[in-house]
């Protein structure tokens, strides 16, 4: 049997897939409903017409009017295709075939599977038609081979007599899951799914009046396993002379898989009309042209776009690239075509104007729909409003680009800057003129951190005049700032630019008496990459130069070679400490002097300082004070200065066996090692392994070390003389010098700076105050020990004087071990 399906659809294209993909059907086309009911009239047989509600010239509501007055056209079977919601009751009460309908957009496989469904079932009606008519086949032939059910009676209501079913055929017995005894005993009703029971009845009753002539349903029958089986089912009279008058047969047909696969499709019906209205925006079907002409749109469209879906249909009043941002339209143009060539999926972010002209950002996600020679013949997709998504990407972009206090652009986005300008402007002179304002903190301590840092807001406010042209200004870490310039003329625009900077920052700090540093740095001509690290820690390097090398406030220093060379240099011995940081107490690039200690009382050797050496050779000799200021910068005197200690106490067990059991070592120790918490835990701990007599070991600390923790640092002091070591204050006179607490200090020896002790060699000795430092030292409890003696007459004074030992180059220069040994033995042949 032939099937001729009607498809009436305004769209061309939808025409088209639908007719190639049910070519094993007979397929009929019309563009509207005018051309609907010509083809209707002018072939017979259509058994299915698939109609398009939204059509121009007559639609399909009115195409439906007109069948429902047509009786021809009265078990014709419908499949609406419609873009609108609850069009279910409106269809039923137009009394037509059986009527099923599918939304916009279509999806072509569900589409296929009813279309079988319906084809199936067609079928089997017309087969049943067709066997009941021929006159030529005997009545059982057709009653016991019919591929349906069918049941006889005198009365094959849901509610007739058990007596009343007289013949039921095989494939009956098969759907019910019941014989014929079965069916008679239980009775059709029984096994009838309550809820269709009533339906059935009422029709029933219709047909037993007369005021129909026959009528069918879908319904369900309950099998003895309790599972249930849908069936259509058809009720009509019938005669039949072979000595028996049948009044109804009932003939049906198993549905179940067909109302199984309508359940699937009504459920992914349903989750798509739920995700399509909780979508925050709209989905599409569109013809691929400039206009992106939209043959479906979803509800959404009119809270994301503030135009209803109909106005875009077909651009009935505006086309949907009349929606985007024009800045937009040619990249989203050339952006599908790149991606349709491929076939592959689409996505991209650009920004709409509404209908109140409103910009929003959208995210499209869509894919191109192909025929069967790869043709594009429609996009679909969705259309996401994501401007709050893009709201909050900006306050996050912003909030990681800028200082959130003064809102200049901030370390990470200068960055970015300069990584991005090195390929860029390759060829382009580029400066950083960095301010460093560190000095603001003395305000803090004694105004507050809200005053210093409401100062440092209001400089910014000020600095940011000066950002003209090619010009930026950063604040890549606090209480500092960084101008960018690129593309500038020669270094004198930037000495005039750095010194309008000058002014500016002197007139704002003047009342605040605050100073600082301008360094300027130049890079990055003909260079691909831009180590950024480096060229903050250069350009930190000049504005600390400034501010330590240069009296007058705010002066300029220029980055250049000799600077370069001290930054390699230091990075050079913080290797070279690391190296010994990391042995195991072996290395000999650290090594120590011992500079002998003599008691004036008696002239001989006391005890020596161990002085600490650095020797590579890659650097040669590195002097202390280069090296143990950045030992103590880069904390690598932690580790450092528990490897004198350790050579320390080798010296002095050697001069143990050598019979020198008497002498001392004094150690210096730096502030930083003294307060680490286990300091005087490790120290106590080396001592017992190596066995170190307490009374050999002098500490020596700065002065200036009290004026970190007075308190803390006393205590740790007195920790430590409560285990026999003696304590000394180093360089005294030259750091926190409060006689009001230096009775307080828990200490044995007050080591007189140099310095005082250079002023001996005045004429006027009588002004030199060393010997009042010797005095308070002794009347606070302390001996005394001179540094720096290098000329008899300051021996001879400070003997007068009563200090108690000295140490100098007029008694020796620091010593080798092996020298200082020699040194012992002399003195002891003096004697």
């Amino acid at each position: 049997m032939q099937v001729k399906i009607l498809v009436v659809d305004d769209s061309a294209s939808d025409r088209l897939i639908i007719k190639s993909m049910l070519s094993e059907y007979y397929i009929l086309t019309a563009c509207d409903g005018v051309e609907a009911m010509r083809m209707l009239e002018e072939h017979d047989g259509i058994n299915l017409l698939m109609l398009d509600l939204n059509m121009p010239n007559m639609n399909g509501f009115q195409v439906l009017e007109a069948l429902k007055e047509d009786e021809r056209f009265r078990k014709l079977r419908t499949i609406i295709l419609t873009n609108y919601d609850e069009l279910d009751n409106e269809i039923k009460g137009l009394k037509l075939g059986a009527v099923d309908y599918i939304r916009k957009p279509i999806h072509m496989e569900s589409l296929k599977v009813r279309i079988d469904v319906h084809v199936a079932l067609l079928r089997a009606e017309q087969a049943l038609e067709k066997q009941l008519d021929e006159k030529t086949l005997t009545f059982d032939l057709i009653f016991n081979q019919a591929p349906i059910g069918i049941a006889i009676s005198h009365n094959c209501g849901p509610k007739h007599s058990d007596e009343s079913i007289l013949r039921i055929n095989p494939v009956f017995e098969q759907i019910t899951g019941r014989t014929k005894e079965e069916l008679i005993n239980e009775g059709c009703a029984k096994i009838t799914h309550p809820d269709d029971l009533e339906e059935d009845m009422k029709n029933y009753r219709k047909l037993q009046s007369g005021e129909i002539k026959m009528y069918s349903m879908d319904k369900r029958y309950l099998k003895p396993d309790g599972s249930i089986v849908w069936v259509h089912m058809i009720v009509a009279p019938i005669t039949i002379s072979n000595n028996h008058q049948y009044n109804h047969i009932c003939l049906v047909q198993d549905i179940t898989e067909r109302k199984e696969i309508e359940e699937a499709l009504n459920e992914s019906e349903r989750s798509k009309s739920v995700l399509l209205s909780n979508l925050p925006g709209l989905a599409y079907r569109c013809n691929y042209d400039h206009e992106w002409t939209m043959q479906y749109v979803s509800e959404g469209c009119l809270s994301l776009t503030g135009y209803p879906p109909e106005s875009l249909l077909y651009n009935r009043d505006l086309s949907y690239n009349d929606i985007i941002s024009p800045e937009y339209r040619e990249t989203l143009q050339n952006r599908w075509e790149e991606i349709l060539a491929n076939k592959q999926p689409f996505k991209y972010e650009y920004e709409i104007i509404t209908a109140t002209g409103e910009r929003k950002w959208v995210l499209e996600l869509g894919q191109g729909i192909y025929n069967k020679q790869g043709r594009v013949v429609a996009l679909e997709g969705i259309i996401l409003d994501i401007s709050d998504r893009k709201a909050i990407e900006n306050t996050l972009k912003y909030n990681n680009e800028h200082d959130r206090w003064t809102g200049l652009y901030n370390r990470e986005y200068l960055a970015s800057l300069l990584e991005k300008d090195a390929v860029l402007k390759k060829n382009s002179k580029k400066a950083l003129i960095g301010i460093n304002l560190s000095t603001i903190q003395l305000l803090t301590a004694n105004y507050g951190y809200h005053y210093s840092q409401n100062l440092i807001k209001k400089a910014a406010e000020a600095l940011s005049q000066h950002c003209i042209g090619n010009c930026l200004l950063f604040q890549p870490r606090e209480n500092r700032f960084v101008f960018y310039l690129s593309d500038y003329k020669d270094k004198n625009e930037l000495v005039d630019f750095s010194n309008a900077i000058a002014e500016t920052l002197e007139s704002f700090f003047e009342t605040d008496r605050i100073g600082g540093g301008i360094g300027i740095l130049e890079f990055g001509q003909e260079q691909n990459e831009v180590d950024v690290e480096l060229l903050m820690r250069r350009l930190m390097i000049a504005t600390e130069k400034s501010v330590s090398i240069f009296e007058k406030d705010f002066e300029i220093c220029f980055y250049d070679e000799e600077l370069e060379a001290m930054v390699n240099r230091e990075r050079d011995i913080v290797e070279a400490l690391n190296v010994i940081a990391a042995d195991d107490y072996t290395n000999e690039d650290l090594f120590l002097q011992y500079q002998p200690i003599i008691c004036l009382r008696t002239g001989t050797i006391c005890g020596f300082e161990a002085l600490a050496r650095l020797k590579t050779k890659k650097l040669g000799f590195v002097s202390p004070v280069e090296f143990i200021s950045i030992a103590e910068k880069t904390k690598l005197i932690l580790p450092i200065g528990e490897r004198v200690i350790v050579k320390a106490f080798r010296f002095l067990n050697k001069l143990k066996e050598s019979g020198y059991d008497k002498l001392g070592v004094a150690i210096n120790i730096s502030a930083i090692q003294l307060v680490k918490p286990d300091f005087t835990n490790r120290l106590f701990e080396l001592m017992s392994e190596m066995q170190i007599d307490p009374k050999n070991v002098h500490i020596e600390i700065t002065e200036s070390i009290f004026a970190s923790d007075f308190d803390k640092i006393n205590t740790i002091i007195e920790k430590l003389r409560s285990a026999g070591l003696q304590i000394a204050i180093d360089d005294f006179g030259t750091g926190y010098s409060s006689l009001a607490r230096q009775k307080e200090l828990k200490v044995d020896c007050l080591k007189i700076d140099k310095y005082f002790i250079d002023k001996l060699l005045d004429t006027d000795l009588n002004k030199a105050i060393t010997s009042d430092i010797i005095s308070m030292s002794h009347k606070l409890g302390h001996y005394t020990v001179a540094e720096g003696v290098e000329c008899k007459s300051q021996l001879q004074y400070l003997k007068e004087h009563g200090c108690d030992r000295i140490q100098g180059y007029f008694i020796s220069k620091p010593l080798d071990e092996k020298d200082a040994f020699e040194f012992l033995k002399k003195q002891e042949q003096t004697k």
